[in-house]
């Protein structure tokens, strides 16, 4: 098979011959029909996410169809589509992972990062940490569901009941969430990179109620914000643009520095918090809601061997939705 791999650090991906994994105890095997990118696959190849496995292959919202089963996996059939998340393995037995916290498992394993991923042809998989995928989605309407919507379901759920909502950074996992979000009949406040026109009028053309520059403040006080925007800066920004007693989540699993900031931003019970992973009950409820919103994902199609074109749009801000591989 062919897979794109990581073998430095900050260089592009090389594109090699491996040979077709097989599965054991408790693994699939799926052929790839699609893997999204991710932001993430971004910090992990830009270096931004230390030790990763080496030679990793990244990608870690894929689309498959199982074409082999190890032993004893039998919760899925030969020939059927599932979804891989990043979340590919936990300990089950920390507090955490039993305290319904395995997202925070400190022996965690994740898809395209300490596992290898789905910039290839195949790809395997534990089959408890796979995921039914609605019927309703296209394979490539599917894949960035499986990250960039999962991550945007946590977030909002961290928001709590905020009416006027702020989403900074207007990229895959806002597009998919902000539909969510208007469903429930919350107002959406987006925040784009300054100058990005057309940023602001994609987050207009799926409801937001307000589109404008990240450094701008919006024209009313916001409950909540979220931050999928990997730029330290903007939690001091949000802050100063929500009410007291607002929420700031942090949705993002790297970020640059937070700069210093006034106490008075924090104060009157504000709250600033992460996302960290997801569990898979986030995954099986946003799931089985995403069809039920009506949740459309936009995407552009890249073929495999052009992955380091995809990442470098990805980072340099050319996407309106999300990036996705068709090996």
């Amino acid at each position: 098979m062919i897979a794109m791999a990581l073998h430095e650090s900050g260089k592009p991906l090389v594109a090699e011959e491996r040979p077709v994994p097989q599965p054991s105890g408790g693994q699939l095997l799926l052929k790839v029909k699609a893997c999204g990118v991710c932001r993430t696959d971004l910090h992990v190849v830009d270096g931004e996410l230390p030790n990763p496995k080496p030679v990793v292959v990244p990608g870690h919202e894929i689309v498959g169809e199982i074409v082999a089963a190890g032993e004893g996996a039998t919760r899925f059939a030969i020939g059927q589509r599932v979804g891989v998340p990043w979340l590919g393995g936990t300990c089950g037995r920390c507090t955490y992972c039993a305290g319904g916290h395995e997202n925070l498992c400190d022996d965690a394993l994740f898809t395209g990062y300490t596992l290898d991923g789905g910039y290839a042809e195949f790809a395997l998989a534990s089959e408890d940490f796979c995921f039914t995928i609605p019927a309703e989605y296209n394979d490539e309407e599917a894949a960035p569901l499986l990250c960039a919507g999962l991550i945007g379901y946590r977030s909002l759920r961290m928001a709590g009941d905020a009416k006027r909502m702020g989403i900074y950074g207007f990229g895959a996992a806002a597009h998919i969430i902000a539909q969510v979000a208007r469903w429930q009949g919350r107002e959406i406040y987006a925040f784009v990179r300054p100058g990005d026109d057309a940023a602001k009028r994609f987050a207009l053309d799926l409801g937001a109620a307000w589109a404008g520059d990240s450094n701008e403040r919006p024209p009313v006080e916001l409950d909540a914000a979220i931050l999928f925007a990997p730029v330290g800066a903007l939690v001091p920004a949000a802050l100063a643009a929500v009410a007291k007693g607002g929420t700031v989540v942090c949705g993002g699993i790297h970020m640059s520095d937070i700069p210093s900031f006034a106490y008075n931003l924090l104060w009157g019970e504000r709250v600033v918090r992460s996302v960290a992973n997801l569990t898979r009950r986030d995954g099986e409820e946003f799931l089985a809601l995403a069809p039920r919103v009506g949740v459309k994902t936009l995407t552009q199609r890249y073929p495999l061997a052009e992955a380091n074109r995809a990442l470098d749009d990805l980072r340099h801000g050319r996407l309106r939705g999300a990036a996705v591989l068709a090996p």
